[in-house]
């Protein structure tokens, strides 16, 4: 397993023993950008978000693994976790829906990750 893939898998777990919501992986790797996966999953509440992202610094903290920087926290509105070549966007639903970075970056390979790390591979936005 490539470390970019344990780490998408350790964070996306982590979102969802905090009961994010649609927690999507894209590959951004065609794209040749500023990083390799993007994680992208949503919250119901400003308390929700920041306790999704509490869970994947706590996880990351146990496998001994640090962020960047954390952007956003303080709002709980989107909360982004830079990881390098992962970066990890926690919205509240409707902020998600409001930037659709899904939309974005539509080209991108796209995994819907379900729990004990399962994914189910969508494609390409059509």
């Amino acid at each position: 397993m490539y470390q970019d893939e344990r780490v998408t898998r350790l964070c996306s777990s982590a979102a969802l023993k905090k009961h994010a919501k649609n927690v999507m992986v894209l590959d951004l790797r065609v794209y040749n950008t500023i990083a390799d996966y993007f994680i992208i999953c949503s919250g119901w509440s400003k308390r929700q978000v920041q306790a999704i992202v509490d869970g994947v610094l706590e996880e990351l903290k146990k496998s001994g693994m640090d962020c960047n920087h954390v952007e956003g926290y303080e709002h709980g509105t989107w909360v982004l976790i830079d990881l390098g070549d992962t970066v990890v966007h926690v919205f509240q639903s409707e902020v998600r829906l409001a930037y659709d970075l899904e939309g974005l970056w539509q080209e991108a390979g796209r995994f819907l990750m379900k729990e004990a790390g399962e994914a189910e591979a969508l494609g390409a936005a059509p």
